[in-house]
């Protein structure tokens, strides 16, 4: 149950009250938060544009825009790489539409939550340089991005970093020492260096003072930067800023001018919503509008809601419907989720002080929606963690008392990547660390492409190593080609066959009914992210193509000795694949290819499999594959049988051998 707690801070509240013409009451909530003076309160009240501070006040934002100046001038390509909610997109708009004006030759990137995570990352940074990107320009990221920053200074590119997030740090002997990446210009106003007075601007209102900065030395009158302040204060809502000092009048003027408007984007964005631009309120950025920006960054891709900012109206209508109907999609599947969380919690975690909750089913977008939910229902720090493609990945939501970050960065050595703020934390968890020595003895492909430094790439492999693994370096061509193989080809030829079945089928399904077990793995290989599978054929063309080719070739071989009745060629044929598959059964001693298995003489007639693996699963022995071993000159066959641990093995040998069976290792 949720704590509430009365707080009487000092003052003459009946004196107040009748200065600024309000209750004794209001003049107590807002000294209760920490509004000190009667010059405070006329800020907090009554406080205008002219009560902001002053850009150059910020770190490095003098340095940044100088830069960035030169850059515009000299027409050098400038990428912008913001991040996927809506303080990530509302700050890419401002900074992207801000530099347009000043004449910049600029593009912009937001990463994919699912593919890249969170912010700036290598990957992002090497499309970067292919596409021949002179400077990146980070916001609502960057500010713990410190390899990756040093990945780009390796390439030669300029980095200029604007982020509002926590400073990341180590700490040794009970004293932090804060890290600090080599980026050409970092703006930040929680960097202990930096005068700014007030600490607790979001990402896109760090973002629109960089720009004042910018169109001030650009010539540009400071009004100009005002048309983006029903951005900032949108972002300010969204992203949970205190509204307070700067943040209360940022978000008053912002509502102002969103009211009137001209942003055909937003404007449509307000429509979808059954709204008027003059109805919007503080209540509406949080709970209406920014849910279906957040929307497409959880379920899709967040620059479907960059694109609406820049969309005439018809195009911005269609965007506007397509993000509210996402919106829609994730609001089912986030009850989904708090249901599950609350059953776990209730079954296993009542009594702990601080919740984590895996959860490997819910969508890893909606992690930190969820930990809001659980931690508003339990009040108790929460973090839910969710099954991703390399790991697991988690959000957090937290208490006052609870500084999440500060905690998170005392066992950062079992995190690969962590960042946010006090009250909420993000985490990426690897297999490594989640499951001790799995990598151990295990083979790590490594593809580096042609720039990536020598340094880098030994770097890396020592990494691997220390994890206990095998690094194995392929060249990326290589390594391409044969990712295609073993992973494009059979989706797609499983597709086709799919069809194959459909198109020859009948009414009654027969063939489908005769093809059963088989065929439904097929089906299920066929049908995996049908979206995911046309990007990776529509990106990697060549390769598959030829693929295919080879493919549609060794399948003419085999109906041509089909056709001339070749039995010893086709007995060949299949032999040279069992004996290709048998070559790899030890390829590895690390845990991920363990060979956990016996074989056991066995007549190779119906009934016999079952009749062992019955016989298996009544004495409670687990199985994780098994077949038979054909023996063609014999005429029988060699029963293989995997299990999941070694300790099974014993057992099964034991029990078979008393029931008969003979059996080898």
């Amino acid at each position: 149950m949720e704590k509430w707690f009365v707080i009487n801070k000092g003052a003459d509240f009946e004196k107040l009250g009748k200065e600024f013409g309000i209750s004794p009451v209001t003049a107590r909530l807002i000294r209760n938060r920490e509004v000190i003076g009667e010059a405070a309160f006329e800020r907090y009240l009554n406080g205008s544009l002219k009560d902001l501070y002053d850009p150059h006040l910020l770190k490095d934002a003098d340095r940044l825009t100088d830069i960035l100046k030169v850059k515009i001038e000299e027409q050098k390509p400038i990428r912008i790489i913001g991040d996927y909610d809506i303080d990530g997109v509302m700050s890419t708009y401002i900074l992207y539409r801000g530099i347009q004006h000043c004449g910049g030759n600029v593009s912009t990137q937001i990463p994919d939550r699912m593919k890249d995570g969170y912010g700036i990352n290598e990957n992002l940074i090497d499309q970067a340089k292919r596409d021949g990107m002179d400077t990146i320009l980070t916001c609502d990221n960057g500010i713990a991005a410190i390899s990756e920053i040093a990945h780009a200074k390796e390439l030669g590119m300029t980095v200029l970093v604007t982020d509002h997030h926590e400073i990341p740090y180590t700490e040794e002997n009970g004293e932090k020492q804060f890290l600090r990446s080599n980026a050409d210009a970092i703006v930040n106003p929680k960097q202990q260096e930096c005068a700014y007075p007030f600490k607790e601007l979001c990402g896109a209102a760090v973002a629109w003072k960089v720009l004042q900065v910018l169109y001030e030395k650009m010539g540009f009158a400071l009004e100009e930067t005002y048309e983006f302040l029903e951005n900032v204060a949108f972002a300010t809502v969204g992203d949970v800023m205190d509204l307070t000092d700067e943040n209360r009048i940022l978000v008053k003027e912002g509502l102002n001018r969103i009211h009137r408007t001209k942003n055909p984007g937003m404007r449509a964005l307000i429509f979808q919503n059954h709204l008027e631009p003059e109805q919007i309120n503080a209540y509406h950025f949080g709970f209406v509008l920014g849910p279906c920006i957040n929307a497409s960054g959880r379920l899709d891709t967040a620059k479907l809601s960059l694109s609406l900012f820049l969309q005439g109206e018809e195009e911005a209508a269609k965007t506007a419907r397509e993000l509210v109907e996402l919106n829609q999609q994730r609001k089912d599947m986030t009850a989904d989720g708090v249901e599950e969380a609350k059953r776990v919690v209730e079954e296993h975690y009542m009594s702990d002080k601080v919740l984590v909750i895996y959860l490997p089913q819910v969508h890893e977008s909606l992690a930190g929606i969820i930990a809001g939910r659980i931690r508003e229902a339990y009040h108790k720090p929460v973090f839910v963690l969710t099954k991703a493609e390399e790991g697991v990945k988690g959000s957090g939501r937290s208490i006052e008392e609870y500084s999440m970050y500060e905690e998170l960065c005392k066992c950062r050595e079992l995190l690969e990547k962590f960042g946010g703020h006090p009250m909420a934390g993000s985490e990426r968890i690897g297999f490594a660390n989640s499951k001790a020595g799995l990598l151990e003895n295990a083979y790590y492909i490594l593809a580096p492409a042609p720039q990536v430094p020598a340094a880098k790439i030994a770097e890396f492999q020592g990494l691997v190593t220390s994890m206990g693994a095998i690094p194995l370096q392929v060249e990326s061509q290589k390594h391409d080609y044969v990712t295609a193989a073993v992973s494009h080809l059979p989706h797609i030829v499983a597709a086709a066959l799919v069809h194959l079945v459909q198109d020859h089928d009948d009414a009654q399904g027969l063939m489908k009914s005769i093809a059963a077990g088989g065929f439904k793995d097929i089906t299920r290989i066929a049908s995996s992210s049908p979206v995911m599978w046309e990007q990776i054929c529509m990106t990697n063309t060549v390769n598959i193509s030829r693929l295919l080719q080879d493919y549609i070739d060794a399948l003419g071989v085999v109906q041509k000795e089909l056709q001339e009745h070749d039995s010893a060629s086709l007995y060949t044929f299949f032999d040279g694949a069992r004996a290709y598959r048998d070559s790899f059964i030890d390829a590895g001693s690390g845990p991920i290819k363990k060979d956990y298995s016996i074989r056991l003489d066995i007549p190779d007639e119906a009934g016999s499999i079952a009749a062992v693996s019955t016989l298996l699963a009544l004495n409670n022995i687990s199985i994780k594959n098994i077949g038979i071993v054909h023996n063609r000159e014999a005429q029988e066959g060699v029963l293989r049988i995997e299990f999941y641990e070694e300790d099974s093995i014993t057992k099964a040998i034991q029990l078979l051998n008393r029931r008969g069976y003979v059996t080898h290792i």
